[in-house]
């Protein structure tokens, strides 16, 4: 029994370290991505457009900004998407 209990064990760390080797690229993928899109916010926010659109893609570019300072790039790419649906509206 203790053999199968080893076995079982080894077995679940093996299967975390895999997943978590699968998680950090796309960790590195939305990094990336989110700076990416802080850039182009930044680039539109240039273009001087509508009044009512640079709010919303300036309140889009903070959250976008503080999200990638905290490391939540998930949150700041849904910041990045909020803004590109303002340019596009």
């Amino acid at each position: 029994m203790q053999k199968f209990t080893r076995s079982v064990a080894a077995g679940a760390i093996l299967a975390a370290a895999f997943g978590l080797g699968l998680m950090l690229p796309a960790s590195a993928d939305e990094a990336k991505d989110c700076t990416a899109g802080i850039a182009l916010l930044k680039a539109e926010a240039a273009k001087s457009p509508p009044k009512a659109t640079l709010d919303k893609i300036n309140k889009a570019l903070k959250g976008a900004e503080r999200e990638l300072g905290e490391k939540e790039y998930d949150e700041c790419l849904d910041f990045v998407n909020d803004g590109k649906k303002a340019v596009k509206s």
